[in-house]
């Protein structure tokens, strides 16, 4: 998903940038007021980011598409804190792996945010809302939106470079080429991220369900209250 410096056009890297910042926007104006409302959203969006950093920088070099493949940490980041702040860490993450790490480049961090941040982090978060509205499971849930959310980043991913350097050859076809390139590995990173999703939203839920406004329904929180009860 690391987009690399040379890889994408001036103009292509340049609508990246435009198009993630339709969403960064509203997320900086969102975190402001939520930290205004609640000064301990603060250091809680922090932990969430480093969160994000190190499950990203666990990646596998992909020679067919110029990239790489790794986890992505923004489905699970967009239940928690939201889809759109969730797309300015992954700004804010991307940039510092490009700086310190030589993850991705400067050019590709609108590419890569977009990807990652954006399409990653919403396609998990609506996963989530949807089968949350049919009572799923909270595990089941927050695994599905970990596997889709982390599919969708390198569909995203694969189609920013289809479009940049599909020269003559069909868009769809070469989209469907670049994203052949990603499987292999992303596939079983895919459950992976699944069952990380799943494992580490149900410990937070358990411990420390004050973070997580919201997350419970009527029914899990009389589940949760039973599991306390136990345990005291």
């Amino acid at each position: 998903m690391h987009i690399e410096d040379g890889i994408l056009s001036p103009q292509a890297w340049a609508s990246w940038y435009a198009a993630s910042a339709v969403f960064i926007v509203p997320g900086i104006r969102q975190i402001q007021k939520r930290v205004e409302e609640n000064p301990y959203y603060k250091p809680f969006l922090a932990m969430v980011g480093v969160g994000v950093f190190i499950t990203s920088c666990m990646h596998l070099p992909v020679p067919v598409t110029g990239s790489c493949s790794h986890p992505c940490g923004t489905p699970l980041a967009a239940i928690v804190v939201g889809p759109f702040a969730t797309a300015v860490i992954s700004a804010i993450v991307l940039f510092f792996q490009a700086i310190f790490l030589g993850h991705g480049g400067i050019t590709t961090i609108g590419a890569n945010t977009f990807s990652m941040g954006i399409v990653g982090g919403i396609s998990g978060y609506l996963c989530w809302k949807i089968l949350r509205k049919f009572n799923s499971p909270l595990w089941l849930a927050a695994g599905l939106a970990g596997f889709v959310g982390d599919l969708a980043t390198y569909l995203a991913s694969a189609f920013e470079l289809a479009l940049s350097l599909h020269g003559h050859v069909p868009l769809v076809k070469q989209w469907i080429i670049f994203f052949m390139g990603y499987g292999p590995t992303q596939l079983p990173i895919a459950v992976a991220e699944a069952v990380f999703t799943a494992a580490v939203l149900q410990a937070m839920v358990s411990r420390r369900p004050d973070l997580l406004p919201g997350i419970l329904s009527g029914k899990d929180r009389k589940k949760e209250a039973v599991k306390h009860e136990i345990r005291d």
